[in-house]
């Protein structure tokens, strides 16, 4: 079978297509995406736990959402104007390296038992300006790795490969904590990131095209932001995503959640794991089934029904104090939600231009990797004011209305189709 063959038969048609793995230097970079996945994830998960258990607060949880914030504002539309300008294979290993030296910070912090909230804080700020560099970037090379045709599987791949480690991180971290301690899985994330910076090493340059700027200042940012102005497809999208990161993120309720809904210890447990583990789990079990929805071209109306259904599903979360059924839905918003990345990905790859796309990837990262953190900080401090479990409802009710009203704004994001021809 060749690489634009699609997959023969009803289950070839439903699983995962693992066409773009047959390319060699994709496959090198979804393999380093697949090394740091889970190794990231304990970090993901001993930050927040370590702030908890120095303060006993969801509101100093919910400040790292704050501090993470910052550098994602900053270098993350600074990282996708890098990654127009310059080599991306060379950002990748810059970017890579200062993640994985971070991460041996937090390690080192730990494991001398230093107890500062401020220094876990200090390293979170400065690993998160790396990985705004690195995020646009990584994306931004996958649309020079493979055919277009192929752009909606590949993303499936990445974004499914990521979830598979958000569901086994945080699984191993509640069950390590109490044995290893916090100290172990920062060790853990670092050894990962190394290996992880071996495989990009190992990828052909992707120097920039001959029409692209070869500067990476303030004016080449705000250049990226008038051709967003004008591309009202991309602007919807965007926009789309904040409202659904935003006002449905409930992730900064789910230490006290675990405790005080879910019967944890304080030391930590399985309860918090599986909050922690449930969306990505649903991510991970609705990509390996991909291959249907990967190949449907309605990509407006998908994007506008997948985030929809993960507004009801995290109200639904919130109405429950039963854990099993939390993770559920939990677990059928994170397959909404993977839905959402796959489609909202190929729409900004197609529609952007090379010399764009980093730039276009920036702002991406901007929304996914820094609306989360804006609503670490409206949900913690919203938990602490009326309680974690009418916070998390209370978002996801806003997330569908909000949504139907963009949408309905902007009518031809609705109509939208994929079409490979326009990928330049």
């Amino acid at each position: 079978m060749t690489l634009k063959e699609r997959p023969r038969g009803f289950l070839g048609r439903a699983l995962i297509d693992t066409r773009p793995l047959r390319i060699r230097d994709y496959r090198r970079l979804w393999m380093s995406t697949a090394i740091t996945a889970v190794g990231s994830q304990l970090t993901a998960v001993a930050v927040p736990k370590q702030i908890y258990d120095l303060t006993g607060s969801s509101a100093w949880v919910g400040l790292t959402g704050a501090v993470g914030l910052v550098p994602l504002l900053v270098f993350g539309l600074w990282g996708g104007a890098i990654a127009d300008a310059f080599d991306r294979r060379r950002v990748l290993i810059i970017s890579n390296t200062g993640v994985a030296v971070t991460s041996g910070l937090f390690w080192l912090q730990a494991f001398v038992g230093m107890d500062s909230v401020w220094v876990v804080l200090a390293l979170l700020g400065l690993q998160q300006a790396f990985v705004a560099v690195n995020m646009p970037t990584r994306s931004a090379a996958v649309a020079r790795l493979v055919p277009p045709e192929l752009l909606p599987p590949a993303n499936a791949l990445s974004f499914t490969t990521f979830t598979f480690g958000m569901v086994f991180g945080p699984l191993a971290a509640g069950a390590l904590i109490p044995l290893l301690g916090l100290s172990t899985l920062y060790l853990i994330d670092s050894v990962a990131l190394v290996l992880a910076l071996v495989m990009v090493c190992l990828l052909p340059p992707i120097e920039p095209g001959e029409g692209a700027s070869r500067r990476a200042g303030l004016r080449d940012i705000a250049d990226g932001f008038r051709y967003l102005s004008a591309r009202k497809l991309l602007l919807v999208s965007f926009l789309v995503d904040v409202i659904a990161m935003v006002a449905g993120m409930p992730r900064a309720l789910f230490p006290e959640m675990a405790e005080r809904v879910f019967g944890d210890p304080p030391g930590g447990g399985l309860a918090l794991g599986w909050l922690f583990a449930a969306i990505p789990l649903g991510s991970a079990l609705f990509g390996l089934f991909s291959g249907w929805f990967s190949r449907l071209t309605r990509q407006g109306a998908v994007i506008t029904v997948a985030i929809i259904a993960w507004g009801l599903s995290v109200a639904a979360f919130g109405l429950t104090s039963s854990l099993w059924l939390a993770a559920v839905f939990l677990a059928l918003g994170g397959g909404a939600d993977l839905i959402s990345a796959v489609h909202r990905s190929s729409m900004l790859q197609t529609e952007a231009t090379d010399e764009m796309r980093g730039r276009m990837q920036g702002v991406f990262t901007v929304v996914v990797a820094g609306g989360p953190r804006i609503a670490d900080l409206l949900h913690g401090w919203g938990g602490a004011a009326v309680g974690p479990a009418l916070a998390a409802t209370a978002g996801g009710v806003l997330t569908v209305v909000l949504t139907v009203v963009a949408v309905a704004a902007v009518p031809s994001f609705w109509r939208y189709r994929f079409d490979p021809e326009k990928v330049a």
